[in-house]
């Protein structure tokens, strides 16, 4: 047996380098994921999907969007001026495109074609209510105007709720 020597002190493993080692490959394979990960995680996924809800499950939430269940839709192509914005002879045409996509969508199961997302995230859709696209029956009200670089068919609809000054085209009263 070999004796110790009382000042210098028993070899011990090293285990500083052991934990560097692994603290130098997490952080270097957590740099790799980081750059190697693809920007567009669901770039796969099909650029148009089909929505459905139940009557139950709509809910209008202004005059242009829309919550189906959990998920959330703004009309593809179509803009409605934001709650207590007077227009012709309302005086708040927001509410009432609010109150005509409600009635447009009552007591309807919808069906709604996404064509991606807007920059608040909601699905981006042109919408069918029993066979009624609601989109263009919202413009052609008079209630919004539209996008038409976005859907060309609906530029002719706002035109023509102009000039019979339907909705929020409708003159004021004097």
């Amino acid at each position: 047996m070999r004796r110790r020597r009382i000042f210098k002190p028993a070899k011990t493993p090293r285990r500083m380098g052991g934990a560097f080692a692994i603290l130098a490959t997490a952080a270097t394979l957590a740099v790799l994921t980081a750059a190697l990960r693809p920007s567009d995680l669901f770039g796969s996924a099909p650029r148009t999907q089909d929505w459905r809800a139940l009557p139950a499950e709509v809910a209008v939430v202004d005059g242009e969007t829309l919550r189906l269940g959990d998920r959330v839709i703004r009309l593809f192509g179509v803009n409605t001026p934001p709650r207590g914005t007077p227009c012709g002879a309302v005086s708040d045409c927001g509410a009432a495109a609010t109150a005509e996509l409600a009635r447009l969508t009552r007591d309807r199961a919808l069906e709604c074609r996404i064509h991606g997302r807007d920059n608040f995230g909601r699905g981006l859709g042109i919408c069918r209510a029993e066979g009624v696209e609601v989109n263009a029956s919202l413009i052609a009200a008079g209630w919004g105007s539209a996008d038409a670089s976005a859907v060309p068919a609906l530029g002719p609809l706002e035109a023509s709720a102009r000039q019979g000054r339907r909705g929020m085209w409708a003159e004021p009263s004097r």
